[in-house]
């Protein structure tokens, strides 16, 4: 049996997710932040070119393009391959009208031996690169300062199994910008829970890199529904501008029982759910919150904490239609349930 799948990450900068002196840059539209990609990419055939028409178009900085296949005998693997790699982007410099692109610098695809074992076989590829431009950042080794940009990158693993099913997985990636996986099927499925522009900008060299000798742990979290997505639009498009939190690791956005009117959309972070000392989960950037509150009576009705450092954007309830409410509600009941 022949079973074949493709995933991969798409990696971009979300809005105001640079902080210090090159806020500047954005600001003044010398550079640019970058709309968040498409919910889905389509099937395995078209991943590919759709990747190639959105970097074609300058939406995102990079992507991590894994294609894989395997010859099943039984629970035996009697042959397999992959291909794919870096579909790399590049850095647009705009001075009022005037502007030039600049083509990122790729770095080799790193493709260690599939891992075998009954019944499945897994795959792992890094890719990733750097800007061309200069990026003047302090680092706190020597020679304590460098020119040239920090590396991004993802680390993506594929699995494939004798039963037809196949998973993508994210197990490291650079700490900035933010990471978009997608599942075989197409659609997100996957995020790193944080973009830390300060911790990236730090990177004292490659060789704290996966060309070197260290991958970077990453938080993963679950990609938030569509409907999450378009009442996200909504929050932050509609009559009233949110308003924008930060909050420290360990600091309570809401507790259970307290009132409460507004709605919570995870801008960056990653906030823990609890009711009654449970633990119901841990959910990231794009994730709507609060709706049950505002459809039963104004009062919270789950602790939220920061697990990591969280932006997060709070807006009216009103400003949202019941019925929409009560759908995303609903959705949340039944995580709650398989939790």
């Amino acid at each position: 049996m022949r079973v074949e799948a493709a995933g991969t990450s798409v990696s971009w900068i979300p809005s105001e997710a640079v902080s210090g002196p090159m806020k500047a840059t954005f600001a003044t539209g010398l550079s640019h932040y970058d709309q968040p990609p498409p919910g889905e990419l389509g099937d395995a055939a078209a991943m590919r070119a759709t990747l190639e028409d959105l970097r074609d178009r300058d939406a995102f900085r990079f992507a991590n393009f894994l294609h894989a296949w395997a010859e099943f005998d039984g629970d035996r693997v009697v042959a397999h391959g992959s291909d794919g790699g870096i579909v790399m982007g590049a850095t647009t410099v705009r001075v009022g009208k005037l502007g030039a692109t600049f083509q990122a610098v790729k770095l080799p695809d790193l493709k260690p031996e599939p891992e075998i074992g009954p019944g499945w076989v897994k795959f792992t590829q890094t890719a990733g690169g750097r800007t061309a431009l200069p990026l003047p950042r302090p680092i706190r080794r020597p020679p304590f300062f460098r020119l040239q940009a920090p590396l991004v990158w993802t680390t993506l693993t594929l699995t494939l199994r004798a039963d037809g099913t196949s998973e993508i997985g994210m197990e490291g990636a650079s700490p900035f910008p933010r990471h978009w996986v997608y599942g075989t099927d197409g659609d997100v499925t996957l995020k790193a829970g944080v973009a830390d522009w300060s911790n990236w900008l730090g990177q004292p060299s490659w060789k704290r890199t996966p060309w070197g000798d260290e991958d970077s742990p990453v938080l993963v979290t679950a990609a938030e529904t569509a409907l999450e997505r378009e009442l996200s639009t909504l929050l932050m498009h509609g009559a009233a501008k949110p308003t924008v939190r930060t909050l420290a690791e360990g600091e309570v956005l809401a507790e259970r029982g307290e009132p409460g009117s507004s709605l919570y959309l995870i801008l960056d972070g990653v906030l823990g759910v609890e009711v009654n000392g449970e633990a119901l989960g841990e959910l990231g950037p794009g994730a709507v919150l609060g709706e049950r509150a505002v459809l039963e009576e104004g009062i919270r009705t789950a602790t939220l904490t920061a697990v990591t450092p969280v932006r997060v954007a709070e807006a009216p309830g009103s400003d949202i239609d019941r019925a929409a409410l009560a759908r995303l509600a609903e959705g949340h009941r039944r995580e709650e349930q398989s939790a």
